[in-house]
C-alpha cells in the first residue's frame, strides 16, 4: 500500500504517521523511496515510525515531542510506549512487540516568553451578521430552546426532582439532578457548586425554573441566592420559585407540581423570532478522543467556532488538564498579557489540586484514549488544543461556571471530566454545545442541544443515529472549507430548533465538579512526574481493604445476661416466634430477591443502562427468571484519578455483580472509558470469578443505541432460567446494614443493638458505618458488644466480610447515597435506618427501610415512613425485626422505592479527583 493510503502526518515535520486504518504484521508500505514490511500489528490510530529515529531522539506529532525512542527505530517500527502497549495487549490484540519502543516523556512546567508573546487581533467581523430563531430574554442572550428546568440544589434533592418531571410528562420539563452538596459538612468544590447552580438558573435555555432543597441542607436555595447577590448575578426574570421539602414525599411533589404545571403552558406559548448570531455562546468540548481527533473534528468544530465568533458569538474552551503540554499553542495569539498569565496560573493551580490528591496528568487519558492512539496527556492535548482555531484569538480567562465577560474566545477552567465540563460552560452561559469523539460518545445535557461532531467516516456510519457531523469526510477529500460552511450551517438550524442526534435519542445527564477532599499538600502525598507514591499513608485514607473478619466481642458477664433475658422475653411475652423470612431459591441460594442487573462501566453509559433496564421489566427480557431488573448509573470510571478511588471503584462496581441477590448481571460499557468491560473482565478474574457468568455489551461497540438494545435483550433472553421457587428462612439468612440519622433515644439505640445481635445470633451479618449515628451511641456500643470502647472498621468500604457477623464498614464521607451503596457493595440485602429529622431516600439496589421513633419526624414525614417504632426496647427491636422480615419477604416494599425516591452515588474516598 502507498503510505498516503495507510498513514496521515499531522505535520510536514513529524517523523511518526498515524495509521488510517488497522495494519497487520505482513503489510507492505511504498514510502515512495522505498518499501517497508511491518513487524507487528499497527492498530488504527496508532503511529509507526515515517523517518529513522536513533534512540533517545524525540518521537513528533504536530511537531511537538510527547515521547523517546528507547532504541534505534527504522520506518514501520510500531511507535509504543509502556502504556500503549499494555493498554493494546489487555484487549487481546495479537502480533504486539514484547517490548515498548518509547518513553513518554517528562511533563516540564511551561514557561512563557513574556517578551515574545504576541498579542494580536481577533478574527475579522463579517460584513452582514447573521441571525437564528431564538427566545429572547430579558436579562442576557436569546435562549436556542425553552425549557421548564427542575434544579436539586443538592444531591439530596435529585432523586426528588427527577421524579416529578416523570410526574409531570411534558417533554419542556427537564430535570437537574447531580451528586453534589449532599454532605453535613461543607464542600471544598462549594464555590464551583454554587456558581454552577446560579449559571443554570440564568441559562438562555431556560424559560421557568424551580429550584428544590430539603431542611437542613447545606447546599441550599437560600446559599444559591445568597451566592447571586454577592457576586452581583442579573435578577430572574422568568417564571421561578426554590421549594423546600417540609412534609412527605408524595405531598411534596404534589405541591411542587402545582408550582410549575402553570408555567408549561406559559414556557410551551412562547415563540421564536429571529436573533442576532451573536447571542450564540458555544461550548467546545471533545470526549471518547483518539488520534483523528485533532486532525478532522477538533480543527473543524474550532473553524465553525471561528465562524461564530466572526458573527459576534462567543465560542468557550474547556478541560485544562487536556491542555496540559499545549500551553505554546493556546497562547500564540492573546489578548494581553494578563489573560496569558491567567491561562498559566489556571493550569497551574489545576496541577496543584491534582498533586494534593497523588495524581498529574498523565492519568488523565482514558483506557479508551489509549487504546485509540492518544498514548498520553500531550498526545491528547496537542489534539485537543486545536478546537481552538489557528486564527483565532485567546480573549478572555475565566473560573469554572464563571459568567462569560463577552464575545469571542474563552477559556474556562475545568477538569477533563466531559459532563462535568458541559456543566460548567452551561453554567457560564453556553447555549449550544461541540462535542468532538473519535469512539463515538453519546452525551447530552438536559436543556442545551449537543451537535457531536465524530473523527472518521467509518465510526460515523456505525454510529449514524448518534451523530451529528462526519467530520472524517476531511480525510478522504473533502475541502476543511467546505466542512466548515455545511457545518456552519448546520450550527444555525440546530440553534434554531432543529433536533440535534443526541436530543433525537432523548438521553441526557448531569455532572457537576465533584467535590475533593484534600485542600493542600500532605505528609505522605508525592507526586514524581509520571508515578505517585502513597503507601506511606494511613490504610483509610487509602481506603485499602482489611482482613473481613468479624468483630470479636467481649461483652461482661451481666450484659450478656441481660441480652439473653430480653430476647427470651422478647418472644415469649409477645406471643411470638422469631420472624419467618419468605426468601426465593435458585441456583443453590435462599435470597430476599434475584435480580437481573445491567451495570454501567462509567458515567457515560449510565442513563442507557436505566433505560434498558426499564424496557427489560416491562418486556421481560428475563421472564420469570428475576423478580426485577436494576440498573445503577453513577458518575465514574472515566474522568476521574486513578490510585486508591479507583480501586474503591473497581471493589465496588464487582461487589455488585457478585452480590447475593443478583441472579444475571451484564456489564455495559460506553466504550471509550478507562475502565471498559475488559477492565471488569480482569477484575473479575483476580476476584476468582469466571467472567462469562456475565454479559457484556458495548454502546460504540455494537454500534449504538438501538444494536446495543437488541444484543441486551438477546443475552438476558437467551439464558433460559427457571422462576426461582419460595424458600422458608429466618433473619439468619440475611445480611442487614444498621443506620441511623438523627437523634437517637437510649431505648432506640439499644433496640437497633437488640435486633442486631438477634440476627448475627441466628448467624446472619450486620453492617455498621465507621461515621455512623449508631457506632458512636455508647448505649448501643454497650448493649451490642458488652463495651463502650470504640470499634475499628473490620471492612472498607464496599468490601465482602468473610465470615458472617457484627461488621464496621470504613465510610470516607458523610454522603448518604454513598454510604448506602458502600453498604449494597459489601453485601448488605436491607438497609434498616432510624431516621429523625427527615427522610433519606432509598437505594436503587439495596431496599433502605425507615424507620423513626422520633415524634415530630412521625408527624411530618410519617407517610415516608415503613415503621414507626414505639414501646421499650424490646418493643422496638421487635417492629425492628418484623418489619426487617416483611420487606425481605417482599410482603411490604418501603415507602421510598415506591415513590420512586431512588439513587445510586459512588465515592471517591479521600484521594479521588477529577481529572
Amino acid at each position: 500500500m502507498r503510505f498516503d493510503e495507510v498513514g496521515v502526518l499531522p505535520e510536514p515535520g513529524d517523523n511518526v504517521a498515524i495509521a488510517s486504518r488497522r495494519l497487520d504484521p505482513g503489510t507492505v508500505i511504498d514510502f515512495g523511496d522505498s518499501e517497508v514490511t511491518l513487524k507487528h500489528t499497527v492498530l488504527e490510530g496508532h503511529r509507526f515510525v515515517a523517518s529513522p529515529v536513533t534512540k533517545g531522539e524525540p518521537l513528533l506529532s504536530w511537531s511537538t515531542p510527547f515521547a523517546k525512542a528507547t532504541r534505534d527505530l527504522a520506518r514501520g517500527d510500531y511507535v509504543c510506549t509502556p502504556t500503549s502497549l499494555a493498554s493494546v495487549a489487555n484487549r487481546g490484540v495479537a502480533g504486539l512487540p514484547k517490548e515498548a519502543s518509547a518513553d513518554n516523556v517528562p511533563l516540564d512546567p511551561y514557561r512563557l516568553d513574556e517578551t515574545a508573546l504576541r498579542l494580536g487581533d481577533q478574527v475579522s467581523p463579517v460584513e452582514r451578521p447573521a441571525t437564528f430563531l431564538g427566545y429572547p430574554r430579558a436579562n442576557g442572550p436569546a435562549g436556542t430552546r425553552n425549557h421548564v428546568v427542575l434544579v436539586a440544589a443538592s444531591s439530596r434533592s435529585s432523586a426528588f426532582v427527577t421524579e416529578l418531571a416523570i410526574r409531570l410528562k411534558n417533554e419542556l420539563v427537564v430535570p437537574v439532578a447531580h451528586t453534589e452538596g449532599g454532605e453535613s459538612n461543607r464542600p471544598n468544590n462549594l464555590h464551583f457548586l454554587l456558581a454552577t447552580l446560579s449559571g443554570f438558573l440564568l441559562n438562555p435555555n431556560v424559560g421557568a425554573v424551580l429550584v428544590v432543597d430539603t431542611e437542613d441542607d447545606v447546599v441550599n436555595g437560600q446559599a444559591i441566592r445568597d451566592f447571586m447577590t454577592e457576586h452581583a448575578y442579573p435578577a430572574l426574570t422568568v417564571p421561578h420559585a426554590f421549594f423546600t421539602r417540609t412534609s412527605g414525599f408524595e405531598k411534596d411533589l404534589a405541591k411542587a407540581a402545582k408550582t410549575v404545571e402553570p408555567w408549561i403552558d406559559v414556557v410551551a406559548s412562547q415563540q421564536r423570532v429571529e436573533v442576532p448570531l451573536k447571542d450564540l455562546k458555544i461550548g467546545l468540548q471533545c470526549g471518547g478522543s483518539d488520534a483523528f481527533s485533532g486532525i478532522s473534528a477538533n480543527p473543524l468544530s474550532g473553524a465553525v467556532a471561528r465562524e461564530v465568533i466572526r458573527h459576534g458569538g462567543t465560542a468557550v474552551l474547556a478541560e485544562t488538564d487536556e491542555l496540559i503540554g499545549a500551553e505554546g499553542y493556546v497562547l500564540k495569539n492573546v489578548r494581553d498579557l494578563p489573560t496569558a498569565r491567567r491561562f498559566l496560573k489556571t493550569v497551574q493551580s489545576f496541577k496543584e489540586r491534582v498533586g494534593w490528591h497523588g495524581h498529574t496528568a498523565e492519568g488523565n487519558p482514558s483506557g479508551g484514549n489509549v487504546y485509540r492512539g492518544l498514548y498520553n496527556i500531550v498526545l491528547k492535548s496537542v489534539g485537543a488544543a486545536r478546537k481552538l482555531d489557528r486564527d483565532v484569538r485567546l480573549d478572555h480567562v475565566i473560573d469554572y461556571a464563571e459568567p462569560l465577560p463577552g464575545p469571542g474566545f474563552v477559556f474556562m477552567d475545568s477538569p477533563g471530566n466531559d459532563l462535568e465540563s458541559v456543566a460548567g460552560q452551561v453554567g457560564s452561559g453556553c447555549n449550544l454545545i461541540f462535542f468532538t469523539t473519535g469512539n463515538g460518545s453519546i452525551t447530552n445535557f438536559p436543556f442545551v442541544p449537543t451537535i457531536k461532531f465524530v473523527t472518521t467516516t467509518a465510526r460515523y456510519e456505525r454510529l449514524h443515529h448518534e451523530m451529528d457531523v462526519d467530520a472524517g469526510r476531511y480525510l478522504t477529500g473533502t475541502s476543511m472549507d467546505a466542512l466548515t460552511a455545511e457545518t456552519f450551517d448546520l450550527t444555525v438550524r440546530v440553534a434554531s430548533g432543529e433536533p440535534s442526534a443526541g436530543e433525537r435519542a432523548g438521553h441526557s445527564q448531569v455532572s457537576i465538579w465533584r467535590d475533593w477532599k484534600q485542600t493542600g499538600p500532605r505528609e505522605g502525598i508525592s507526586v514524581g512526574p509520571l508515578q505517585r507514591r502513597l503507601t506511606d499513608l494511613p490504610a483509610e485514607d487509602r481506603d485499602a481493604p482489611l482482613d473481613g473478619m468479624p468483630l470479636q466481642t467481649t461483652p461482661t458477664t451481666s450484659l450478656q445476661a441481660v441480652l439473653r433475658q430480653d430476647f427470651t422475653q422478647l418472644w415469649t411475652v409477645s406471643g411470638m416466634e422469631p420472624p419467618v423470612v419468605d426468601l426465593l431459591a435458585a441456583d443453590g441460594r435462599r435470597v430476599p430477591e434475584q435480580v437481573g442487573l445491567i451495570l454501567p462501566t462509567s458515567l457515560c453509559s449510565g442513563q442507557i443502562a436505566v433505560r434498558l433496564a426499564t424496557r427489560a421489566e416491562e418486556e421481560r427480557w428475563a421472564g420469570d427468571a428475576v423478580t426485577r431488573m436494576v440498573a445503577l448509573p453513577h458518575t465514574e470510571g472515566c474522568g476521574s484519578s486513578g490510585g486508591s478511588s479507583e480501586e474503591t471503584f473497581a471493589r465496588t462496581l464487582v461487589g455488585y455483580l457478585l452480590h447475593p441477590n443478583v441472579r444475571m448481571a451484564l456489564l455495559l460499557e460506553h466504550g471509550c472509558e478507562k475502565t471498559h468491560n475488559d477492565y471488569f473482565r480482569s477484575r473479575l478474574v483476580e476476584a476468582g470469578v469466571d467472567p462469562s457468568r456475565f454479559g457484556f455489551a458495548s454502546i460504540q461497540g455494537d454500534g449504538g443505541l438501538d444494536a446495543v438494545a437488541d444484543r441486551v435483550r438477546s443475552w438476558f433472553g437467551e439464558l433460559e432460567l427457571s422462576a426461582p421457587t419460595p424458600s422458608a428462612g429466618g433473619i439468619g439468612d440475611l445480611t442487614v446494614a444498621l443506620e441511623a440519622r438523627g437523634e437517637l433515644t437510649r431505648e432506640t439505640a439499644e433496640a437497633f443493638a437488640l435486633a442486631g445481635s438477634a440476627i448475627v445470633s441466628a448467624g446472619g451479618t450486620v453492617f455498621l458505618s465507621s461515621r455512623g449515628q449508631l457506632l458512636a451511641d455508647l448505649a448501643f456500643r454497650r448493649l451490642a458488644f458488652g463495651s463502650e470502647s470504640p470499634v475499628e472498621p473490620t471492612i472498607a468500604h464496599g468490601q465482602r466480610n468473610v465470615e458472617p457477623g457484627w461488621h464496621v464498614m470504613r465510610m470516607p464521607g458523610t454522603d448518604w447515597m454513598e454510604t448506602a451503596t458502600g453498604f449494597g457493595a459489601g453485601g448488605a440485602q436491607q438497609v434498616l435506618a432510624h431516621v429523625a429529622g427527615g427522610t433519606l431516600s432509598g437505594q436503587r439496589f439495596v431496599p433502605v427501610v425507615q424507620l423513626s421513633s422520633d415524634p415530630s419526624t412521625v408527624h411530618r414525614h410519617g407517610d415516608d415512613l415503613d415503621a414507626v417504632v414505639s414501646g421499650d426496647r424490646r418493643d422496638q427491636a421487635q417492629i425492628v425485626l418484623d418489619t426487617l422480615a416483611a420487606v425481605a419477604s417482599r410482603r411490604l416494599v418501603p415507602k421510598a422505592v415506591a415513590s420512586g425516591n431512588i439513587g445510586f452515588q459512588i465515592t471517591r474516598g479521600l484521594l479521588g479527583t477529577s481529572m
